[in-house]
Protein backbone atom coordinates (compact mmCIF):
# COMPACT_ATOMS: atom_id res chain seq x y z
CA UNK A 1 0.00 0.00 0.00
CA UNK A 2 2.68 2.29 0.77
CA UNK A 3 4.53 1.97 -2.91
CA UNK A 4 1.07 2.65 -4.12
CA UNK A 5 0.97 6.12 -2.33
CA UNK A 6 4.40 7.09 -3.25
CA UNK A 7 3.50 6.49 -7.08
CA UNK A 8 0.26 8.24 -6.15
CA UNK A 9 2.13 10.90 -5.07
CA UNK A 10 4.69 10.85 -7.70
CA UNK A 11 2.23 10.75 -10.32
CA UNK A 12 0.19 13.97 -8.41
CA UNK A 13 3.95 15.52 -8.59
CA UNK A 14 4.38 15.11 -11.96
CA UNK A 15 0.75 15.95 -13.25
CA UNK A 16 1.26 19.22 -10.97
CA UNK A 17 4.84 19.93 -12.84
CA UNK A 18 2.72 19.43 -16.21
CA UNK A 19 0.24 21.79 -15.22
CA UNK A 20 2.99 24.83 -14.23
CA UNK A 21 4.76 24.02 -17.56
CA UNK A 22 1.06 24.53 -19.52
CA UNK A 23 0.37 27.48 -17.03
CA UNK A 24 4.00 29.11 -17.76
CA UNK A 25 3.37 28.33 -21.66
CA UNK A 26 0.34 30.03 -21.48
CA UNK A 27 1.56 32.95 -19.63
CA UNK A 28 4.24 33.79 -22.33
CA UNK A 29 1.81 33.57 -24.89
CA UNK A 30 -0.25 36.19 -23.16
CA UNK A 31 2.41 38.61 -22.44
CA UNK A 32 3.72 38.43 -25.94
CA UNK A 33 0.38 39.16 -26.84
CA UNK A 34 0.35 41.91 -24.31
CA UNK A 35 3.73 43.92 -25.28
CA UNK A 36 1.94 43.28 -29.34
CA UNK A 37 -0.84 45.35 -28.04
CA UNK A 38 0.71 47.91 -25.79
CA UNK A 39 3.34 48.30 -29.33
CA UNK A 40 0.24 48.95 -30.99
CA UNK A 41 -0.94 51.38 -28.72
CA UNK A 42 2.54 53.31 -28.80
CA UNK A 43 2.40 53.40 -32.51
CA UNK A 44 -0.77 55.38 -32.26
CA UNK A 45 -0.05 57.41 -30.15
CA UNK A 46 2.43 58.40 -32.09
CA UNK A 47 1.02 59.10 -34.85
CA UNK A 48 -1.65 61.04 -32.82
CA UNK A 49 1.29 63.07 -31.44
CA UNK A 50 2.47 63.32 -34.73
CA UNK A 51 -0.90 64.41 -36.67
CA UNK A 52 -0.98 67.09 -33.61
CA UNK A 53 2.52 68.61 -34.13
CA UNK A 54 1.23 69.10 -37.88
CA UNK A 55 -2.05 70.59 -36.95
CA UNK A 56 -0.15 73.21 -34.55
CA UNK A 57 1.76 74.30 -37.99
CA UNK A 58 -1.13 74.35 -40.09
CA UNK A 59 -2.76 76.58 -37.37
CA UNK A 60 0.37 78.61 -36.80
CA UNK A 61 0.50 79.00 -41.01
CA UNK A 62 -3.09 80.21 -41.01
CA UNK A 63 -2.43 82.64 -38.60
CA UNK A 64 0.24 84.43 -40.40
CA UNK A 65 -2.02 83.64 -43.48
CA UNK A 66 -4.62 85.56 -42.01
CA UNK A 67 -2.02 88.73 -40.66
CA UNK A 68 -1.23 88.87 -43.81
CA UNK A 69 -4.74 88.84 -45.17
CA UNK A 70 -5.05 91.95 -42.62
CA UNK A 71 -2.54 94.06 -44.04
CA UNK A 72 -3.25 93.22 -47.35
CA UNK A 73 -6.95 94.85 -46.68
CA UNK A 74 -4.74 97.92 -45.08
CA UNK A 75 -3.22 98.57 -47.45
CA UNK A 76 -6.12 98.44 -50.29
CA UNK A 77 -7.69 100.62 -47.99
CA UNK A 78 -4.67 102.91 -48.07
CA UNK A 79 -4.38 102.50 -51.90
CA UNK A 80 -8.48 103.78 -52.22
CA UNK A 81 -7.60 107.05 -50.11
CA UNK A 82 -4.67 108.01 -52.71
CA UNK A 83 -6.96 107.56 -55.49
CA UNK A 84 -9.21 109.83 -54.08
CA UNK A 85 -6.19 112.47 -53.14
CA UNK A 86 -4.15 111.94 -55.84
CA UNK A 87 -5.94 111.54 -59.53
CA UNK A 88 -2.56 111.54 -61.76
CA UNK A 89 -1.67 108.23 -60.33
CA UNK A 90 -4.85 106.49 -60.94
CA UNK A 91 -3.62 104.17 -63.60
CA UNK A 92 -0.83 102.76 -61.31
CA UNK A 93 -2.86 102.31 -57.98
CA UNK A 94 -5.31 100.48 -60.24
CA UNK A 95 -3.59 97.98 -61.72
CA UNK A 96 -1.72 97.59 -58.00
CA UNK A 97 -5.29 97.20 -56.58
CA UNK A 98 -5.54 94.49 -59.05
CA UNK A 99 -2.23 92.85 -58.11
CA UNK A 100 -3.46 92.70 -54.69
CA UNK A 101 -7.07 91.83 -54.74
CA UNK A 102 -6.10 88.73 -57.13
CA UNK A 103 -3.47 88.20 -54.28
CA UNK A 104 -6.38 88.17 -51.70
CA UNK A 105 -8.24 85.59 -53.97
CA UNK A 106 -5.12 83.21 -54.08
CA UNK A 107 -4.39 83.41 -50.29
CA UNK A 108 -8.50 83.34 -49.47
CA UNK A 109 -8.12 80.22 -51.79
CA UNK A 110 -5.03 78.70 -49.60
CA UNK A 111 -6.90 79.21 -46.38
CA UNK A 112 -10.34 77.15 -48.10
CA UNK A 113 -7.39 74.18 -49.30
CA UNK A 114 -6.38 74.68 -45.94
CA UNK A 115 -9.28 74.43 -43.97
CA UNK A 116 -10.54 71.49 -45.77
CA UNK A 117 -6.88 69.85 -44.94
CA UNK A 118 -7.51 70.72 -41.23
CA UNK A 119 -11.26 69.06 -41.46
CA UNK A 120 -9.32 65.99 -43.10
CA UNK A 121 -6.95 65.64 -40.40
CA UNK A 122 -9.23 66.52 -37.72
CA UNK A 123 -11.17 63.10 -39.27
CA UNK A 124 -8.42 61.05 -39.07
CA UNK A 125 -7.22 61.93 -35.34
CA UNK A 126 -11.26 61.50 -34.42
CA UNK A 127 -10.57 57.70 -36.44
CA UNK A 128 -7.64 56.66 -34.84
CA UNK A 129 -9.22 58.12 -31.27
CA UNK A 130 -11.71 55.70 -31.63
CA UNK A 131 -9.66 52.73 -32.98
CA UNK A 132 -7.53 53.80 -29.83
CA UNK A 133 -10.29 53.44 -27.39
CA UNK A 134 -11.27 50.09 -28.77
CA UNK A 135 -7.70 48.76 -28.26
CA UNK A 136 -7.79 49.77 -25.01
CA UNK A 137 -10.85 48.22 -24.49
CA UNK A 138 -10.01 44.81 -26.23
CA UNK A 139 -6.13 45.29 -23.70
CA UNK A 140 -8.54 45.60 -20.70
CA UNK A 141 -10.58 42.16 -21.66
CA UNK A 142 -7.61 40.15 -22.34
CA UNK A 143 -5.77 40.72 -18.96
CA UNK A 144 -9.62 40.47 -17.21
CA UNK A 145 -9.73 36.97 -19.52
CA UNK A 146 -5.60 36.56 -18.02
CA UNK A 147 -6.50 37.48 -14.43
CA UNK A 148 -9.56 35.45 -14.37
CA UNK A 149 -7.27 32.55 -15.83
CA UNK A 150 -4.72 33.06 -13.42
CA UNK A 151 -7.36 32.77 -10.62
CA UNK A 152 -8.59 29.21 -11.76
CA UNK A 153 -5.26 28.00 -11.94
CA UNK A 154 -4.16 29.29 -8.47
CA UNK A 155 -7.73 27.14 -7.41
CA UNK A 156 -6.45 24.22 -8.91
CA UNK A 157 -3.21 24.88 -7.23
CA UNK A 158 -4.82 24.99 -3.87
CA UNK A 159 -6.69 22.32 -4.46
CA UNK A 160 -3.70 19.88 -5.26
CA UNK A 161 -2.37 21.93 -2.06
CA UNK A 162 -4.95 20.31 0.25
CA UNK A 163 -5.25 16.98 -2.04
CA UNK A 164 -1.38 16.57 -1.02
CA UNK A 165 -1.95 17.26 2.39
CA UNK A 166 -4.40 14.60 2.94
CA UNK A 167 -2.00 12.25 1.60
CA UNK A 168 0.84 13.10 3.64
CA UNK A 169 -1.49 13.06 6.65
CA UNK A 170 -2.92 9.60 5.66
CA UNK A 171 0.76 8.32 4.79
CA UNK A 172 2.24 9.69 8.13
CA UNK A 173 -0.83 8.63 10.15
CA UNK A 174 -0.44 5.12 8.47
CA UNK A 175 2.80 4.65 8.60
CA UNK A 176 2.88 4.83 12.51
CA UNK A 177 0.58 2.26 13.24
Amino acid sequence: MKNFHQNLLVVLASALCALCVYQWHGQTRQRTQIERLNQLVYEKSLAIRNDTNSLSLLNHQVAQMDARITELKRTVETNEQFVAVQRREISRLQAADEALTNRIVEYQNAVDSLEAKLKEAYGGIRKQNESLAELVAQRDEFVKKYNDSVKERNEIVAKYNDLAAQVEKQQSGGGSK
